[in-house]
């Protein structure tokens, strides 16, 4: 098996991002699962989230994909509830999102790669 380059690491982390946002975001039409096409679009999206998540970890740090994944994925279902469903965070939300997507570039930024 050919080794990934770092470029590629990171493409297949953008990916499991974009997968996991749209998996995450679109959830609440499923109607817990029991309407059959969002249901359908939720499952296949996981699966590539989750292949491009494992494909990611083989060259980045498991740290580094899984905190940034979290982080990213978080605030951006956060905004797309804020945009789709007109469900706004509290002060705590507002507060708690900042922690994580600040505690994301510190790790980024600062955190070795070992």
């Amino acid at each position: 098996m050919k080794s990934l380059s770092l470029f590629s690491g990171y493409i297949y982390l953008t990916l499991a991002i974009i997968t996991g946002i749209a998996t995450n975001g679109f959830l609440k039409t499923t109607e817990s699962f029991t309407k059959l096409t969002p249901t359908l679009f939720c499952i296949s999206s996981i699966v590539v989230c989750i292949f491009c998540l494992s494909r990611a970890m083989t060259i980045i740090p498991v740290g580094f994909t899984y905190a940034t994944y979290g982080a990213l994925t978080i605030t951006a279902v956060t905004l797309f509830g804020i945009f789709k469903y007109n469900q706004t965070p509290n002060l705590y939300g507002t507060v708690g999102l900042i922690l994580i997507v600040s505690g994301v570039i510190l790790l980024n930024l600062f955190g070795e790669l070992k």
